[in-house]
């Protein structure tokens, strides 16, 4: 990579001068939680901001946020906001519940996902990414491709063949991007009138229908497969993620997942497992269509290790600097980039007494942008997780995933489906950014660009799979 792209800065909002007051923060928050920050939010170690409805402490200290995260001294449950926020899509999920509950469903849950191992994930993996480098090619050719679409419509491939055995349909996945989208149009302003006590403004109601869009895929698929077992129960199972969530049993009381709890926690893994991706994703693809030369560099190398041959897993170890480029995406634009924790117990951090109730944020888009732990922290600099100084970093500055009991399960799911979508997607095209402004990210539930994200796609011809 040329050392002018090395510090090269990609787009983010510009801080603030100063913290806003309660009114303007309330019109800038209506449509995205960063563009509330100020100047000081990127080296302060902590923060408080006042809301009417909460106190907001906001965490960067790396020794705090360790505290918060690994549940040291005490418990960090996930505060009741984000699980209002996202119970109509999730319901009470291992993402949103606390406490026993979130235990018994997480020891559920972990058989299941891991019966979905990365070997096994793999083939699902490999056949979206084709099946959407077949469809770029199609879309290629009508003008600019919109990235965010594009990386939703396969990371929702990878996951539903791995929940269900079975393809995603095209339609299917432009319905759930347009339904997420829906959401998060909803959501962000659902946040801020009810930090503000104010009416919801029929909010909740717009979020349960666009919720129920996304759900509606799934009842049939369980009722089916439900079906099908009881009336072939001869009949080898397809071993997929649903079939493992079928039979797991609570730890204590042995009982299966009811219906509803089945759809609630399949409607995470399905939302956990391609939201985020697909935020990421969509960066990933603009930021090396900024760096050409990066761009070469990399089709050069997945042709020199693969050939024309399919990816296999033993070429994704041999391609350390598409990993580096995902995870320099995952600093600049985590696609949570605030986690929200609650206070249980009357403490003290920093001299700033808190209280029970009150809300603490760790966040990453912070953390990751600090310049006491990164150099040139709003650069794009793939090459610095190469760097053995960036190795403490890397482990303490960098928490995309989470850390501590909390973390995502799906962290190694995500980071080998990032490798084979990115190198499916290097291996057929060359990537430029459409003519016009560049993308703006917004931060409600996940980080997306205000705009999407427009790409023009050309052919790589040779290097594409035979």
């Amino acid at each position: 990579m040329s050392e002018t792209m090395a510090l090269a800065t990609p787009p983010y909002p510009a801080p603030l001068r100063h913290k806003a007051g309660l009114l303007r923060r309330f019109v800038i928050g209506w449509g995205s939680w960063i563009h509330t920050l100020f100047e000081k939010s990127y080296r302060m170690k902590m923060g408080t901001v006042r809301f009417p409805l909460l106190r907001f402490f906001v965490i960067n200290d790396l020794a705090l946020v360790q505290d918060v995260l690994e549940e040291k001294r005490c418990p960090w449950p996930k505060h009741g906001l984000m699980t209002e926020l996202l119970r109509p899509l999730m319901g009470q999920s291992v993402f949103s519940a606390n406490g026993a509950q979130w235990q018994a469903q997480r020891a559920m849950i972990n058989p299941a996902f891991a019966h979905a191992g990365l070997g096994r994930a793999f083939p699902a993996m490999r056949a979206a990414a084709d099946a959407m480098a077949e469809q770029l090619h199609r879309a290629a050719m009508q003008g600019p491709v919109d990235m965010e679409r594009a990386m939703t419509a396969v990371t929702a491939d990878v996951i539903f063949r791995t929940l269900f055995s079975q393809p995603l349909a095209p339609a299917q996945a432009d319905a759930v991007f347009a339904a997420f989208a829906r959401y998060q149009r909803h959501v962000q302003p659902y946040a801020m009138l009810r930090l503000y006590r104010l009416p919801l403004l029929g909010r909740r109601r717009r979020m349960a229908r666009a919720a129920a869009d996304i759900r509606a895929l799934f009842a049939p698929l369980v009722d089916a497969r439900i079906m099908a077992r009881g009336a072939l129960d001869q009949m080898p199972a397809p071993g997929d993620i649903l079939d493992a969530l079928l039979d797991a049993r609570h730890p204590h009381t042995g009982a299966p997942f009811a219906p509803d709890d089945l759809l609630d926690q399949l409607a995470t893994l399905f939302l956990a497992g391609h939201e985020t991706s697909a935020s990421a994703l969509a960066w990933a693809s603009y930021l090396v269509a900024c760096d050409p030369a990066l761009q070469d560099d990399l089709a050069e190398a997945i042709a020199q290790v693969s050939g024309k041959a399919a990816l296999a897993p033993e070429h994704l170890k041999a391609l350390p600097m598409l990993r580096h480029l995902f995870q320099e995406t995952l600093r600049l634009y985590p696609p949570v980039s605030f986690l929200m924790r609650e206070v249980t117990q009357a403490q003290v951090m920093r001299g700033k007494a808190m209280r029970p109730g009150d809300l603490v944020v760790v966040s990453p888009w912070l953390i990751q942008r600090n310049a006491d732990h990164w150099p040139c922290p709003h650069a794009f600099d793939p090459v610095r997780f190469a760097r053995p100084e960036s190795s403490t970093a890397a482990r303490e500055a960098w928490l995309p995933f989470g850390k501590g009991p909390r973390v995502c399960i799906g962290q190694g799911f995500a980071m080998q489906e990032a490798v084979i979508v990115l190198a499916t997607l290097l291996r057929h095209f060359r990537l430029a950014p459409a003519p016009g402004p560049a993308p703006e990210p917004v931060s409600r539930l996940t980080l997306r660009a205000r705009r999407g994200i427009p790409l023009v796609l050309s052919p790589r011809h040779g290097l594409e799979q035979a």
